[in-house]
């Protein structure tokens, strides 16, 4: 390992070290983000399981503390309170679900469920003589929980998909793939005091219109009582997510891979196998678009494809969706479309107009994305475009930091920034200790 590159490693631990709370979890950074986040506790844990499995494993049992009774997981759980951040607890007002924990006070919406091939990779991780498999068991069957939640509540045409009702869900919060939604909703200016735009240039954050579209939605969920059926009745946005569903495939056959090193939950084990095949399927049918050559989202509420291209895309490789035959054309995609003088990879289609390089979701890198697509290559076998994305990725971060996100552009004109948004980042750090670390393959 290069010097530089040892340095980073122990910058990066200590990042996770520092922002660790004495609840045993860990915030994304400081001021920001100062609660806890589902699919980022997801990917910290990836990290600690390097240096720390105790601090990995405290990351997903924290989380899973919060779990309700009908198996969901929330977004974001408020393990402390804080004043830096808004929508907080007051808004959300997850007590509404009778679902919802009487002890820990969450959001009402979810996000990406990257837990189930969190915890496989954890464990594998782990020496055996660290965890046992009474805990492995125990963790896994909460994770079902949270699976079969989406099948029962968030299935209604029984596809094996789930639907999202909020962007939020999505982890790909103000992506330009919205804009048509929010073109069909007529809704009220929100007269709050945001939080985020303290933190870091308003000018790259979602604007105040957007936020009205958020704060609408999350309004309508808590009328709904937080209940899907309702929500499913009412609500302007229902979306199929290519990312969402591509997490909640790759947790699936991960978690049918733990019971059967278990040698238990065959009933459980035929049901994930049940809905995978379902939900790739339904996939490959219905959120594929040929003439793009990729994974779009669908609109249920309008019965339609949303035609934009972004880094969720191509995420159903990691899940193993697609034919050898179609996840060639993906990648050939991928490389049109974004690997042309920008690192990979971008959140959104850097020949699209609405591509914007340094505002949050329409077109910055995100290295928990560039992971994620890591995986889906290496799944696939190829292994040098894999390489390509796993140097791009650690370059962003030698060059500008441990920063939430990253402009793209590969030429930056004198005194431009490369890192933008929070700083000291827990996923970025994580990850990259992961990716450090991955040295059996590209």
């Amino acid at each position: 390992m290069p010097p530089s590159d040892s340095l980073l490693l122990d910058q990066a631990q200590q990042i996770l070290m520092s922002n660790r709370q004495a609840g045993g979890y860990t915030i994304p950074c400081q001021g920001l983000y100062p609660f806890q986040w589902n699919w980022d506790s997801g990917f910290i844990a990836l990290g600690y399981a390097h240096f720390n499995i105790e601090a990995a494993v405290s990351e997903i049992k924290t989380l899973l503390d919060a779990q309700w009774s009908n198996g969901f997981i929330p977004h974001i759980v408020f393990q402390q309170p804080s004043d830096t951040y808004f929508p907080g607890p007051d808004f959300q007002r997850a007590d509404l679900s009778p679902y919802a924990h009487p002890k820990f006070s969450s959001s009402g919406i979810t996000q990406p469920p990257v837990l189930g091939f969190v915890l496989e990779r954890i464990f594998n991780q782990a020496e055996a003589s660290t965890l046992d498999s009474s805990l492995l068991e125990e963790l896994a069957l909460k994770i079902f929980k949270n699976i079969a939640y989406f099948y029962q509540n968030r299935d209604p045409n029984d596809e094996g998909l789930a639907f999202i009702f909020h962007n939020w869900e999505s982890g790909t919060d103000n992506s330009p793939v919205w804009d048509d939604v929010w073109k069909t909703m007529d809704v009220p200016k929100y007269k709050v005091q945001r939080k985020d735009t303290t933190h870091v240039n308003p000018e790259l954050r979602p604007t105040q219109r957007e936020y009205d579209h958020y704060l609408y939605l999350i309004d309508l969920a808590k009328e709904c009582g937080y209940v899907e059926e309702e929500i499913f009745k009412r609500s302007p946005l229902l979306i199929q997510d290519p990312l969402f569903n591509s997490m909640l495939l790759a947790s699936n056959a991960a978690l049918r891979r733990i019971f059967k090193s278990l040698g238990k939950h065959p009933e459980k084990i035929s049901y994930l196998e049940e809905k995978y095949q379902l939900g790739k399927t339904s996939m490959d049918q219905k959120l594929y678009a040929p003439d793009q050559g990729a994974y779009v989202y669908f609109d249920l509420r309008n019965n339609k494809q949303l035609p934009y291209l972004s880094s969720s895309s191509y995420t159903p490789l990691m899940a193993g969706i697609p034919s050898p035959e179609r996840a060639l054309i993906l990648v050939k995609s991928l490389q049109q479309r974004f690997a042309n003088e920008h690192y990979l990879c971008a959140s959104f289609d850097p020949t699209h107009p609405l591509f914007h390089p340094k505002k949050y979701w329409r077109g910055p890198v995100w290295i928990n994305l560039n992971w994620i697509l890591y995986q889906g290559l290496k799944h696939y076998g190829f292994e040098d475009f894999a390489q390509r994305l796993k140097t791009d990725t650690l370059q962003l971060i030698q060059e500008a930091g441990f920063y939430e996100y990253f402009d793209p552009r590969k030429k930056l004109s004198p005194g431009q920034k490369r890192g933008y948004g929070g700083q000291n980042f827990s996923w970025t750090a994580a990850l990259f200790i992961d990716l450090l670390n991955d040295h059996a393959n590209p």
